[in-house]
């Protein structure tokens, strides 16, 4: 059940309904976790020869480190979403650590694939935005 509350929608948690800001930051960050875990399975098993300037990337020329970190990148954002779809308040924080992750890895590709970087940080900022504006005890109905 939904009620307003000076002019903001609350959303009762007991009857089972959920944010749609909520729902929206969840698979964005569930998207780029699974996007971020299958550029670490490719990544992985890269065997062509690399761009002549990734030596001047973030985290230097070698695959292998850009496999490690958008794995673990992927597994922070996945474990994000779910904590969001379960309403936990820690869920919360760790949303806008793993936005603010997702954010500025694309930063470091922005050379490389700006179109791409792009869509990634808009989605950053939407889901910082979801958290910021529904994400708090008094949009959940919880005192």
């Amino acid at each position: 059940m939904t009620a307003t509350q000076s002019g903001r929608a609350v959303v009762d948690l007991d009857s089972g309904e959920r944010d749609p800001w909520i729902i929206f930051a969840a698979t964005v960050l569930g998207l780029a976790g699974v996007m971020r875990v299958l550029d670490a399975i490719w990544a992985f098993g890269f065997k062509g020869s690399l761009p002549e300037n990734l030596e001047d990337g973030i985290l230097g020329s070698n695959i292998k480190t850009y496999a490690w970190t958008w794995l673990v990148v992927g597994v922070i954002l996945l474990v994000s979403s779910v904590l969001l779809l379960g309403h936990s308040q820690i869920a919360r924080w760790v949303g806008f650590v793993a936005a603010a992750v997702v954010g500025l890895t694309a930063m470091a590709w922005m050379p490389y694939y700006p179109v791409w970087s792009l869509m990634y940080v808009t989605g950053a900022v939407l889901v910082f935005y979801a958290l910021v504006r529904h994400g708090g005890r008094e949009a959940s109905g919880n005192p």
